[in-house]
């Protein structure tokens, strides 16, 4: 900005483009659409991405020549006219592997390029373990994984590795993830690419999880939705205009950080009352057996396992629990769930999605509880529930949406438009 003939701030660079970027954006554009639609043909391609028949004619033609793309027959029209030939995506045409790194496990799938996983392998995990040997098992875990689906390495786009945030995704680390001891700036991209042999995409496993809904889950065809990851801990990530926000620093979605309660438990963040404080594995557990150790009379089936072996009443038997309608774990899950609405409302407040989707392997079982409590909030609470209500949505990847996001990262990566892509230098 200039003021009186001398600048004030900093210039602004307007990033351009080129042709060759156009095409290859374009080029995503029309694959975006097939990959979107369950049979499309090439003038409604045209209708909804404004480009020409001529245009879109060219590159199918070529997405064809490659075998990513199929004709499957031909549609009716509703008008009579000619019949329009069907396009589908070729779901053999590759491969993508996933692996989701959580604290306590691995998981490694390899998708099609539906996105469908062809098979899903776990591992514990020692979260105390150096990052070296950690490294070793996920290099091992992929050639199982290939191995057992039987998918040669050259029909491999590449694998996609989601782990815990904060990162440098810039550098491909793992900057200081805070229930990772010995994580501090580690090149985990660089030494699993090493170990590997394959081109690594990293990225936070929230925002991984967010990328699978958009190609094969809820948030498929929708421009702007949240999602709430929970697992040892609480993620998110965010789609608005159908690309993936990542922010600045490229860590946005830390929907655990916000603050719930400001004179709540302190946070490890160094925050109070954060989302992920209040409804993490351990805090609903600790909240169950603070609830049966005060009034040991009430009905609940957590009564007798808790008076023999509170260890064995769990996070995952409290789901069961609550699931089942148990009172003591069904109210603790409802409030918990009460938390998460309250993000959701501040979510809705400040960025005005269509859709909250929730998922992870930390909501098993009580994905509905979570589903019911959340929904009704956000029918009474946003600004906007006059206008719209928000949808909410439990993923339909369930306890796989990470590893399938995170193989999701490759094929979006690959074949989705990004506008970031395009005005790059």
């Amino acid at each position: 900005m200039f003021v009186g003939g001398k600048q004030r701030g900093p210039l602004v660079r307007q990033a351009g483009t080129n042709l060759p970027k156009v095409g290859r954006y374009n080029r995503s554009v029309v694959l975006d659409q097939i990959q979107l639609a369950d049979g499309i043909s090439r003038v409604e391609i045209a209708q909804h991405t404004g480009l020409t028949p001529q245009t879109v004619s060219g590159i199918v033609r070529r997405l064809l020549d490659e075998g990513i793309v199929r004709e499957d027959g031909a549609s009716r029209v509703a008008s009579g006219g000619k019949p329009r030939t069907t396009l589908r995506l070729n779901a053999d045409a590759g491969s993508a592997v996933g692996l989701h790194f959580d604290p306590v496990e691995l998981s490694c799938t390899v998708v099609d390029l539906l996105g469908r996983p062809l098979v899903v392998r776990r591992r514990p995990l020692d979260p105390g373990a150096d990052p070296a040997l950690v490294v070793k098992a996920m290099a091992e875990l992929v050639a199982e994984v290939l191995a057992e689906a039987g998918v040669a390495r050259d029909k491999v786009l590449g694998l996609g590795l989601a782990t815990p945030g904060p990162m440098d995704l810039q550098h491909g680390t793992i900057v200081r993830a805070p229930q990772l001891a010995h994580w501090t700036h580690v090149p985990v991209q660089r030494m699993l690419s090493e170990a590997t042999g394959l081109p690594v995409t990293l990225d936070n496993d929230a925002t991984a999880a967010a990328v699978g809904e958009r190609w094969s889950g809820a948030g498929k065809g929708v421009a702007d939705f949240a999602y709430f990851f929970f697992g040892t801990g609480v993620g998110g990530g965010l789609v608005l205009n159908h690309q993936v926000y990542r922010g600045g620093s490229l860590n946005a979605g830390e929907f655990g950080h916000s603050s719930v309660l400001p004179d709540g438990p302190e946070c490890y963040c160094g925050n109070r009352g954060c989302l992920e404080r209040l409804v993490n594995p351990s805090a609903i557990v600790a909240e169950v057996h603070r609830r049966l150790v005060d009034d040991p009379a009430t009905v609940s089936v957590l009564s007798r396992p808790f008076a023999q072996d509170p260890a064995s009443v769990d996070h995952a038997a409290i789901r069961i629990a609550a699931a089942a309608g148990d009172p003591v774990a069904a109210a603790v899950i409802d409030a918990t769930a009460e938390h998460v609405a309250s993000v959701a409302v501040d979510i809705a407040n400040f960025i005005d999605v269509d859709l909250i989707v929730l998922g992870g392997h930390g909501i098993q079982h009580v994905e509905s509880r979570y589903v019911d409590v959340v929904a009704a909030v956000l029918a009474r609470r946003p600004l906007s529930r006059h206008v719209r209500v928000v949808r909410v949505e439990a993923s339909p990847l369930g306890t796989d949406a990470a590893v399938v996001g995170s193989a999701a990262l490759v094929l979006h990566a690959t074949y989705s438009p990004r506008l970031s892509a395009l005005l790059a230098e």
